[in-house]
Formats: structure tokens, sequence, C-alpha cells
């Protein structure tokens, strides 16, 4: 017998148990990263929150959270374009029509974050799931498709105060779970994200400039503004929100004191406190209303 002939029957014989061992290796990686195959799908919840794995592998697993803090569409005042805006997008996802991915930018405390989660009180009993995650953890959306994608629910993923810093990474993972996979995204997830910032990512005056040579040195720094500006773009429905005028901010305050059970007469009361209240934050919001009414009510008894 050849030297061939043996090597080649030996082979035969140890390729089994090789593949085995590779087999086993592959499961054992799948589980180190956090991939979780569909039988292993969190107990059904209203929402979950995506927690990562810091191990050596990274990966991360959806983690149930079964009582979520939401707000009901009628206890946001001063917000009704955006309101009907983002409730009807919903409704076009949760009855499996097309829908936009959502933005919503601007002013903080204006009630962006409350209205996704009013999203998911309206629509829960519907099929509609929210998943949090937090910007950080972007890296990890590839294996959240694969987990989500044939469920037979509806998630929106939630990120919340979503921002970029020169050298991070994650917005190209956004990118491509937004728009620019070869596999696509899931039809029955949409990613809803909140910001201050209208183009997510910071820029710089000298990004404006028609020059050919950027000032550390790169030969076409418009084309690092096309980067910045088209991950916003990707998003194909744009909500604005904008400081509350006096007016709008004494109606919160108003709703509030009667959520705590004011009648008009200590609602009026009330007023010139409220607006101190506001005077001292230096802002006016649908927060800050809710803040001083929690104060106010809990002073009054």
């Amino acid at each position: 017998m050849s030297s061939s002939e043996f090597d080649t029957s030996r082979l035969e014989t140890l390729l089994p148990g090789v593949l085995q061992r590779l087999e086993r290796i592959a499961v054992a990686l799948e589980s180190a990263t956090g991939i979780q195959a569909e039988s292993a799908f969190p107990q059904d919840a209203p929402a979950y929150r995506w927690e990562r794995l810091h191990g050596l592998l990274g990966g991360g697993h959806l983690v149930p959270v079964r009582e979520p803090a939401l707000i009901r569409f009628e206890d946001l005042r001063n917000v009704e374009r955006q309101k009907e805006a983002i409730e009807r997008n919903t409704r076009q996802f949760v009855e499996g029509r097309p829908a936009n991915n959502v933005l919503l930018t601007g002013a903080r405390g204006t009630g962006k974050s409350s209205l996704i989660k009013a999203c998911l009180q309206a629509f829960q009993e519907r099929g509609l799931r929210l998943i949090e995650i937090d910007k950080d953890d972007l890296a990890d959306l590839r294996l959240l498709v694969q987990l989500i994608r044939n469920r037979p629910e509806r998630f929106i993923l939630f990120c919340d105060d979503l921002s970029f810093e020169e050298g991070e990474g994650g917005y190209k993972a956004l990118k491509t779970a937004l728009d620019g996979s070869l596999t696509g995204s899931a039809s029955n997830l949409l990613i809803y994200a909140t910001s201050n910032r209208r183009h997510l990512l910071p820029e710089k005056m000298s990004e404006n400039l028609e020059s050919r040579l950027g000032e550390n040195g790169e030969i076409h720094p418009g084309d690092t503004t096309e980067e910045k500006v088209s991950l916003s773009e990707r998003f194909g429905l744009w909500l604005s929100f904008y400081p509350f005028s006096q007016d709008d901010y004494l109606a919160a305050v108003e709703q509030w004191l009667q959520h705590f059970g004011f009648d008009a007469a200590r609602i009026e009361a009330a007023r010139t406190p409220a607006l101190l209240w506001s005077r001292t934050r230096g802002a006016r919001s649908g927060r800050i209303a809710w803040q001083f009414a929690r104060d106010y009510a809990g002073r009054q008894r």
C-alpha cells in the first residue's frame, strides 16, 4: 500500500470525528456570542432590553421587561403633529403595511421618548413589542435582527438619546440595519431613535467648505460630511420638537395637576409657583411641568 493510499484511508476514518468536533465548537461559539436560537427566545413580554455580554466574544441577549413605564398619547401636550405622524406610522407597521424608521430630534424634555412609549401602550395588544438598546451595543444589531426575524410579533427597536462622537463605530452598524444590508432588515422590525442632534454626528465648519484639503490632511473633507449626513437620512420619517411657550408649559402643568386630583381653583393658584419653578430650571418643557406637578402635589398632600 502506498503512502498516499494510507493517508486517504486514514483521512476517511478520521473525518466523521473531526466534523462532530467542529459542530460542537460551532454550537459553543454560537452560545458564547449570544446568538439565541428561535426556541430560546425569552418568554413573551411587552418590552425587552438588549443586554450585552462583555466576555471575550461579546454578543448579548434579550431581557424581558414585564411592566414597562408607559404613557398614553392623550397625556402628551404640544406635540399634536408629531403624535399624529408617529401614531399613523406605527399603525401601518402593526397592520403589516409599509412604514418608516423614525428619528425624533429637538429640544430636551418635549416628549420624544414618551411618544415612543405611547406607541407601545397603544398597540401592544395588537402584537407590538419594544426592544430598548443602548447606542454602545449597536454593534450587536446583526445578532438581534437574526433573533427576531422569524417571530410573529412586530418589534420597535428603541434607541434613546442617540448621537455619536468622532471615532465611534456603532453608527456603521446602524446604517447597515437601516438600509444597507445585503440580506435586508427584518420585515417585522422598525428603528425609532431620539436625539438632541439632527445629524447624529458632530460636524465641523471646515467640512462645509469647498476646500480640497481638510485640516487633518484629508483630501476630500466633503465626503466625510456626506458620510455623517447619510445616517440621519436613512430614517424615513423625521419629527422635530421645539421648546414650550409659557402657555404650552402652563397647559402641561394643568394637565398633570388634574392627574393628581387638583380642582380648577387649586390649579389656578399653582400658576405662579409653576412659572417660578421653570425659571429656576432655565427652561419650559413637558418634563419640567411633570416634575413641578409631582413636587407641588407632594407638598400640598
